[in-house]
């Protein structure tokens, strides 16, 4: 167990990132994939979102477009605030309501959009900070 987990703190740091990025593209691709985009705006309305498709076309869109710049590690501070401004949407909209669980105790809680914040909140605090401005 000395060498375990056998890679070092930076290459977990970017698996770490990768895995966030993965998980909010397969969100926004699945959303895709399965047509279910409307249905997502349907509820956004009922919340009452004004020009609800076009925020749910947003959010996707972000999702897959920030995803793939977190992998290539570019904006990655702009982009996991993104991705905690729909984390906490998603908890404050859709999942508190649904207790903490997300599944085997429970059905679509919080922990897991939890656990993706703060994912975000130590990926951005591992990114390398911008040049001081002259």
């Amino acid at each position: 167990m000395k060498k375990f987990p056998f890679i070092t703190l930076p290459q977990t740091l970017i698996l770490l990132r990768v895995a966030v990025a993965v998980m909010f593209m397969a969100h926004a691709g699945v959303r895709v994939a399965n047509g279910t985009i409307p249905r997502f705006a349907g509820f956004m309305e009922a919340k009452g979102f004004a020009f609800a498709l076009a925020v749910v076309w947003a959010i996707t869109l972000f999702e897959l477009i920030g995803g793939a710049l977190l992998i290539m590690g570019k904006f990655t501070r702009w982009t996991t605030a993104g991705f905690m401004a729909i984390s906490g949407g998603g908890i404050v909209l859709i999942h508190a309501a649904n207790g903490w669980f997300v599944g085997e105790h429970g059905t679509g809680g919080v922990e897991y959009s939890i656990m993706l914040f703060v994912a975000c909140v130590v990926v951005a605090a591992a990114a390398p900070r911008a040049p001081a401005l002259a």
